[in-house]
Formats: C-alpha cells, sequence, structure tokens
C-alpha cells in the first residue's frame, strides 16, 4: 500500500491562518510585525527568494523592507547596517541573504544580530540556546520538518529516529529538537557505515542529504513516517524523449511503496518552512513589546 501524504500545504495554511490573527492583535496593540532583509547580491535567486518572502509576509500583515546594498559591500559596511537595524525599534526579525560579497565572513555578520531578531534562528546565541533548551526561536526548517511527522499521528516519544545530514541550517538543530521531543536519535552523513542498514531502523527518517533521490526503498522500515527535507533542481528526459526541470527531494519515489507516512517534494517541508519563518517573526514582535 502506498504512503499516505503529509500535506505541508494545508498545514502552512492554518499555520499562516493562526499568524494572521496574532498579527492582527498585535497591530491593534501598536505593534505591527516587520521583517528587515538585507540583499547585498545579485544572484538571480536571492533576489526571487526575497521577492517570495515579501509575499508570504504581505499575506498574514507583516511588513516587509528591503534593503539593498552593494555586492561590493565591505563586511564592516554590512556589520554596521545591522547595527543599524539591531537598534531600529520598528523591526521586529532581520534576515540576511546569501550569497554574501567576497570577503565577508557569514558567521560574523549572522553573529551580529541581536539574538531576540534572528527570525531565521541561526546565530551562535540561538542555537546555543537550542543546545540548553531555552529557545522560543527555532530554525524554520528543522521546525518545520517536526510540525509535519507530527501531523502523522505517530507517537514520537521513544520512537527511533534516523536524521540523513548534519549541517549547522537543518540536520544538528533538527537531531536536537527530536532529542528533546523523547526521540531515540541517530545522526547520519557521508562516512555512515551500511548507511540504508542504519536508515531501516528508523521509525521516523528524516533525510536532509542535499542529494536528489538518495533514498531508496532499501532504506525505509515498513511503517516508518519519512519526511524528506531536500529541495533539488534535476533535469532529465520526459516520456516524449525532451529534456525538463523538475524539483524533487532527496527521498526516491520507491520509498512510498514501505513508508506509512510520506512528505511530497515541492509541497512538504517547504511550504511550511515559511509559515514557521513568520511565526518566529510574530514570537519575536511579542517577546519584544
Amino acid at each position: 500500500m502506498a504512503a499516505s501524504i503529509l500535506d505541508g500545504k494545508q498545514l502552512a495554511s492554518r499555520i499562516r491562518q493562526a499568524v494572521t490573527a496574532e498579527v492582527a492583535a498585535l497591530a491593534n496593540a501598536g505593534r505591527t510585525p516587520k521583517l528587515a532583509a538585507v540583499l547585498a547580491t545579485d544572484d538571480p535567486g536571492a533576489h526571487l527568494y526575497a521577492s517570495s518572502q515579501k509575499k508570504a509576509c504581505a499575506t498574514v500583515g507583516i511588513d516587509f523592507e528591503l534593503i539593498t546594498a552593494s555586492p561590493a559591500s565591505s563586511q564592516a559596511e554590512l556589520l554596521a547596517l545591522v547595527d543599524r537595524l539591531n537598534a531600529d525599534r520598528t523591526v521586529t526579525g532581520i534576515m540576511i541573504y546569501v550569497p554574501l560579497p567576497a570577503g565577508v565572513d557569514q558567521m560574523a555578520l549572522q553573529s551580529r544580530v541581536v539574538p531576540g531578531k534572528d527570525v531565521e534562528a541561526t546565530g551562535p546565541t540561538s542555537l546555543g540556546l537550542l543546545v540548553h533548551r531555552k529557545a522560543t526561536l527555532l530554525p524554520s526548517t528543522p521546525a518545520a520538518a517536526v510540525e509535519l511527522a507530527k501531523l502523522s499521528g505517530v507517537p514520537m516519544e521513544g520512537a527511533r529516529v534516523v536524521v540523513i545530514g548534519r549541517s549547522v541550517v537543518v540536520g544538528r538543530p533538527l537531531s536536537l529538537m527530536l532529542v528533546d521531543a523523547h526521540c531515540t536519535v541517530t545522526v547520519c552523513h557521508t562516512r555512515t557505515r551500511d548507511l540504508p542498514a542504519v536508515a531501516r531502523q528508523a521509525d521516523f527518517l528524516f533525510v536532509a542529504a542535499g542529494k536528489p533521490r538518495i533514498v531508496t526503498a532499501e532504506f525505509i522500515k515498513p511503517g516508518a513516517v519519512v519526511v524528506d527535507v531536500g529541495i533539488n533542481q534535476v533535469t532529465e528526459k520526459g516520456p516524449d524523449g525532451k529534456e525538463v526541470t523538475r524539483t524533487v527531494g532527496d527521498v526516491d519515489p520507491s520509498a512510498a511503496e514501505l513508508a506509512r507516512f510520506i512528505t511530497p517534494v515541492p509541497g512538504g517541508v517547504g511550504p511550511v518552512t515559511v509559515a514557521m519563518l513568520l511565526r518566529n517573526i510574530v514570537t519575536a514582535a511579542k517577546m519584544q513589546a
């Protein structure tokens, strides 16, 4: 039997509805949340991302300001810009788009964002708070993955969980959040021996490997919940023999033959990630108020 789909679009819609109500309440109290985004690149992907975030904020009533800086900006100039946004009481959250200009240290810039405005929750202080179980703002993509897993209704407490991927943005914070959910967590990576055998132990399998369709049916324990965090663009031949570009995940469609629940790509973790970021902006506004 094919796996049931964990629909990220429906979950994201419910989260956005709740956020919209909270934004309206804050606005009535004279505190409209505002996201300030710093863009210092000509990269088309970054500009497209900024445009999509502006639209997402508009759907729930959050103000959005895009601050464009020269792609030749120095680190000192960008640090000064972040300092200005930190001090601006009208700014609720700060985002910094990548890539950054040559010679700019991304970690130094992200570290400069005050924790209360780090709505991406990827700065060292934010991640440190997560380690100490004191985090109020959670990294959006890992938080989205956990919310989708909960949507399955399968109990997570005491479950055996495998995370494939150990990046600072997804794998590591995700593993911490799952430990806090009382799961027994194994983190896998490129040097894991017999990765399919390890993955087959998982009641919940989270895949953030960054490689298209790397996880096939041989990785899946029958009845597992599979959350695919990957987003990859692949070019391949269609039924008519012509090349087409598709968005695919890190999980191969064959995994659905054994899994009990699975997230689609697109339409799974992606929309929920956006919704979780909007929730973080509202949470930050409440903290600051």
